[in-house]
């Protein structure tokens, strides 16, 4: 573990062009974190979440937040515990509460790591009646979210990632703040403000495509085109604002294709439609019903497999299956449940 400046104590708050532009930023999206409003942080103690700390703290007294700090402790490193105090000792000289979970068995993939750090931090937060939960991620993080799931084939809405806020759960929205910052501006923030970072050296583990990304990728293309990444996150917040906007639109086609127990999709009707409109149509309906297909070759697949008079086919998410017959779409939990109940439950939902 290496610490990079040292713990500050409290200080009066500070003000730098940094605190203007996300002061700015807040204000020219007043719901984005609202006045007065409870926050809980995810803070790793890496130089992201530290200048999302330190921004947010000098802000406080200007949007009267209630601000917590969240930390999970992985166990991927021997200093792991270490490093986890040394950072609730320094919220608590910030006068900020904090809170931390350890994983009892260490996480050894990013997608268990990332599931239960989520699981957590909702957890918490309801706890704490918080209505936010603050991620920093940043524009950096935005363009290689993009690069990977172009890589994978991701459909349109997955080059969408990433999103300035979402819904958690219920009354609980995720916030990502620092979407208009980049890696470099933290690392700067944090210096200029004197904040101490806890360098992870999992962050340059080669066994992780995120970090391949970050040391193999995006310094190429910024070779060949300064400005790359900056340009690529821009890309994906036009099409995060293109997604909005047809929500609407979809919700009013989707009306027009729904069946009799209005949880199932008129097949015919929607095989009518262009193929572009065909997908954006069914991928909307299974978002509304927490299903998802990821990749745009797999949406192809089953578009042409709807073709057939009968058939069945698995989501990415394995425990809903798509099925069809000669009149109409619809979901089951199973391939083996009985139709007419699974049909029930999902209508009940809606």
């Amino acid at each position: 573990m290496q610490i990079i400046n040292s713990p500050t104590q409290a200080m009066a708050p500070r003000w730098s062009a940094d605190h203007l532009r996300l002061h700015q930023q807040l204000l020219r999206q007043p719901l984005l974190l609202p006045q007065g409003a409870r926050l809980l942080l995810a803070v790793s103690g890496g130089q992201d979440s530290m200048a999302l700390a330190g921004l947010l703290l000098d802000l406080k007294r200007l949007h009267h937040w209630c601000l917590h700090i969240w930390h999970g402790n992985h166990r991927w490193r021997q200093e792991a515990n270490q490093q986890a105090e040394q950072l609730l000792q320094w919220a608590e000289s910030q006068g900020i509460e904090s809170h931390c979970d350890s994983w009892q068995t260490p996480i050894h993939t990013e997608a268990a790591a990332r599931e239960w750090r989520y699981s957590c931090l909702e957890k918490q937060a309801k706890a704490l009646a918080c209505s936010h939960v603050l991620t920093a991620h940043t524009a950096t993080d935005r363009s290689e979210t993009v690069l990977l799931h172009l890589a994978r084939g991701s459909h349109r809405k997955g080059l969408a990632s990433l999103s300035s806020a979402r819904t958690l759960v219920e009354n609980i929205t995720l916030v990502r703040p620092l979407l208009c910052f980049s890696r470099s501006d933290t690392s700067r923030i944090c210096a200029e403000l004197g904040l101490p970072i806890w360098l992870d050296p999992s962050n340059t583990d080669p066994r992780f495509s995120r970090n391949r990304i970050r040391a193999e990728v995006l310094p190429v293309l910024e070779q060949l085109h300064p400005g790359a990444s900056r340009r690529i996150a821009a890309m994906a917040e036009r099409f995060e604002a293109e997604e909005e906007s047809q929500q609407q639109l979809l919700d009013l086609a989707l009306q027009t294709l729904l069946g009799a127990e209005m949880v199932e999709i008129n097949k015919k009707a929607l095989l009518a439609l262009k193929p572009a409109n065909q997908a954006q149509i069914l991928l909307h309906w299974l978002s509304k019903r927490n299903a998802r297909i990821n990749a745009a070759h797999h949406v192809e697949k089953i578009l042409q497999e709807l073709k057939n008079k009968n058939g069945r086919c698995e989501l990415d998410n394995q425990s809903l299956f798509l099925e069809w017959d000669n009149q109409n779409i619809w979901l089951n939990s199973h391939p083996d449940c009985n139709e007419s109940r699974q049909r029930g439950i999902l209508r009940a939902q809606l």
